[in-house]
Parts: structure tokens; C-alpha cells; sequence
């Protein structure tokens, strides 16, 4: 079996990633690669039985049709394209991208405790000494500091992250509702979460969170009019894609001063340094950095690992993509 691995170089000496790349040399003849275009990664394509890669290169109609003996892809993530592609292709192919999970639903959690509690406001403050002792009650008090237990949390994007979430979320015995349109009602229920529609979501909760997928259809599904709805000292946010958000609306919300975001993704990244975010107080920003912890790495790497001895084993695969699963990647 000829197995090409094409990943970061930074996979490579990663000493928490050694044992996945022995079991695949223990699988056939490996090599590794760190390919950023078709033109470089196609020799070796055409050597390769089996393919483990982040989405990139692109593996297109016409790079497979040069690729003859390739039969196996595993992707730490695809694109909706790519996954038609190569499903139409008759390729095997296993997809690990919810390894990312654990890590985004987290993010958000702390992003959220973050906001609610003003954890971040209030270490600063004390690193300059400018900081506010409580000595009256309760006129030393924020009043929009608040708890997390019994909130009324949305969540926009019911997949692998959402559902993670509401795991986590579940000591604080929040209402929970979640806006999905390819989840069903049932599969809800098993959650104890309340399918509604995005307008209600966004008009009722007092937190609401995004981490749904990014592609055509739903490219700026929080614009204006959208925004408009959050109610008043709201809090949003976007561990997402940016792209999901129209920024522009997003900002003149912001600098009424009524709600708070939390942002973790941006239209431009690294984020411009005179982007008007940075300097909006209610503005908590992280330079993406919800999914891509080591951890995450190791698993999503490990999964892949897991799905092509299943394979050679013929034996059933814990992260096969299929057809039905397209409207959940992004574009």
C-alpha cells in the first residue's frame, strides 16, 4: 500500500503525532509531504493507493482522473466541492473535522463565561492597578454582569460543535434553542433543545452562539436585519466563520453600546491592526484560535488513522463522508 501524507511540516516533528505515522509505515510504504498546490502534489498522487491531507490541495476532476491508483482520501477537513468530487470519483473518503469540536464548544463556553462575568475587563485592569474594589452595594455593581445559570441561549448551527455545546451548557440549566434547517425536530429532542426559527432565536435569547458552516447558503445569515434583532445588552458569539456575519452591521451595532460580541473569526486574518473592532470595548476578540489546539490536532490526525486501517480491514469507518452529510461543510 502506497500512502502519501500531506500535512503541515509542522506534523511531522510533532512528537504527540509520531505514533499515528508509525501506524500508517506499518500499513505500507509512507511518504510525507507538505504539497500547497495541485502542480506540486500530483507526482505523488499518481504514486499513491491512499491520501491523508488537510483540504488543500484541492483534489479536482481533473487531478483524480491523473491520479488512477487512488482509491483512499482522508481529510482533516474538505470543501463542499472537493467532497462531491471525490465522492462522484468513487473514492473512499473519511473526513475528521469533528475532532475540532471539543475544542470550538469550549471556546465558546469561555467565551462566553468570558463576556458574562467581564474576566478578561477585569484582569486588566488589575495588571495597571486601575481596578474597582466593591464597597457599596449595590452601586459598585455592573448590572450587566451576570450569570450564565438559567440564561436563554440560541444556537445557530446544530452539528458536531452546537451539540457539543449543549453538553457543556448543561449544568447551567439554560433554555436552550437552536436554529438548524437540515436537523430535524427529533434529533433536537434528544438534546432537550427547542428547534425555532433564526428570527425568533436571535430576537429571544440573551446569548447567542454561531457555529454553523460556512457556504452558499449562509453567507451573511446575521446581517443587518438580523442584527437589528438582538435584544438589548445581548451578547453574540462567532466561532464560526466570518463570513456568516455581515461585520459592517455588526460593527454599528457594537457601537451603539448595547449588545456584546465575541469574535474569534474575521473577514481579513490576521485581522487589520486598524480595524475598528480593536477598538470597541464590547468587542472581545481571539485570532482563531476556538479549534487549533494540539489536542485537536492529535485526534483529528489519530481519527484519520483509526478510518484507514478500518478500511484496509474492511471493517465499518467511524468518519465516512456521505452524501447527506455535503450541507454541512463549508464551501
Amino acid at each position: 500500500m502506497r500512502i502519501l501524507a500531506n500535512l503541515p511540516e509542522g506534523f511531522f516533528q510533532y512528537p504527540g503525532l509520531q505514533d499515528a505515522f508509525k501506524r500508517l509505515r506499518n500499513r505500507g510504504e509512507l511518504r510525507l509531504s507538505s504539497y500547497n498546490t495541485s502542480a506540486e502534489i500530483l507526482a505523488d498522487l499518481k504514486w499513491a493507493d491512499a491520501v491523508l491531507m488537510w483540504s488543500w490541495p484541492e483534489l479536482t476532476e481533473e487531478v483524480l482522473i491523473a491520479a488512477k491508483r487512488l482509491k483512499f482520501a482522508g481529510h482533516l477537513d474538505i470543501t463542499q466541492q472537493a467532497a462531491r468530487t471525490e465522492l462522484r470519483r468513487g473514492l473512499t473518503v473519511s473526513v475528521s473535522r469533528g475532532g475540532f469540536s471539543p475544542a470550538v464548544a469550549e471556546m465558546a463556553l469561555t467565551l462566553i463565561l468570558n463576556c458574562l462575568r467581564r474576566v478578561s475587563d477585569y484582569h486588566s485592569q488589575m495588571r495597571i492597578g486601575a481596578e474597582n474594589w466593591v464597597e457599596r452595594f449595590p452601586d459598585d455593581i455592573d448590572p450587566t454582569e451576570r450569570e450564565l445559570t438559567g440564561a436563554h441561549v440560541g444556537i445557530i448551527g446544530f452539528g458536531g460543535v452546537g451539540r457539543r455545546l449543549v453538553r457543556l451548557l448543561e449544568p447551567f440549566k439554560c433554555d436552550i434553542r437552536a436554529y438548524d434547517p437540515y436537523v430535524s425536530r427529533e434529533e433536537m429532542d434528544e438534546y432537550s433543545v427547542l428547534k425555532t426559527d433564526l428570527h425568533s432565536l436571535l430576537a429571544e435569547s440573551e446569548i447567542s452562539i454561531l457555529c454553523a458552516a460556512s457556504n452558499e447558503g449562509t453567507k451573511h445569515l446575521i446581517a443587518e436585519k438580523e442584527i437589528e434583532l438582538f435584544r438589548m445588552n445581548a451578547l453574540f458569539v462567532n466561532v464560526a466563520r466570518a463570513a456568516l456575519v455581515d461585520t459592517e452591521a455588526l460593527i454599528r451595532r457594537l457601537e451603539l453600546g448595547d449588545i456584546t460580541a465575541a469574535l474569534d473569526v474575521f473577514d481579513m486574518e490576521p485581522l487589520d491592526r486598524h480595524s475598528r473592532l480593536r477598538s470597541l470595548p464590547n468587542a472581545y476578540l481571539t485570532p482563531h484560535r476556538a479549534g487549533g489546539i494540539c489536542a485537536s490536532v492529535v485526534r483529528i490526525v489519530d481519527w484519520l488513522v483509526d478510518d484507514f486501517e478500518a478500511y484496509l480491514d474492511g471493517k465499518p469507518m467511524s468518519h465516512a463522508l456521505a452524501e447527506w452529510m455535503l450541507n454541512g461543510l463549508d464551501m
